[in-house]
């Protein structure tokens, strides 16, 4: 279950020409998918300690400007 879902929202990602799929994840699970430490993209989190955790899955539409710190939308701060 956990696969088929991780498919599809690379691929409904895909579909919308998102550049990148960043998540807060397992580091044993995730690449797999193609996931990598978000640091090798340039991407940061907001918070360093999650930084072993944090990774990226660049997708067709990637470009490499897609750097910096990668904030949660507000409503994910409020849980």
């Amino acid at each position: 279950m956990g696969s088929a879902l991780v498919h599809a929202v690379l691929g409904a990602a895909d579909a919308l020409d998102e550049g990148v799929v960043v998540l807060l994840g397992h580091p044993d699970y995730y690449p797999r998918f193609g996931f990598r430490p978000a640091a090798e993209l340039g991407i940061d989190p907001e918070v360093p300690e999650w930084a072993p955790h944090f990774q990226a899955r660049p997708l067709t539409a990637y470009r490499p400007q897609l750097r910096g710190t990668f904030r949660y939308a507000a409503p994910f701060g409020e849980l």
